[in-house]
């Protein structure tokens, strides 16, 4: 299935969930997920299934002051 990670088309696997996908990808800690626009909590990641055309943006934290 079609996916898209931070703006670039990713391939899935059919009946993936969020946290099999981000694994897939490598992600890198910390960061926070966004699913269609939408926050989704860390512990939601391994029931959160996926679908076609699905949009997914990892967001790091950023330090200021």
């Amino acid at each position: 299935m079609k996916i898209t990670i931070n703006g670039q088309p990713f391939e899935a696997a059919n009946q993936a969930t969020l946290v099999i996908v981000l694994e897939e990808f490598a992600a890198k800690e910390p960061y926070a997920v966004a699913l269609n626009g939408d926050f989704i909590p860390r512990n939601n990641c391994s029931s959160t299934a996926l679908k076609e055309g699905d949009s997914i943006e990892l967001l790091s934290p950023i330090q200021g002051g």
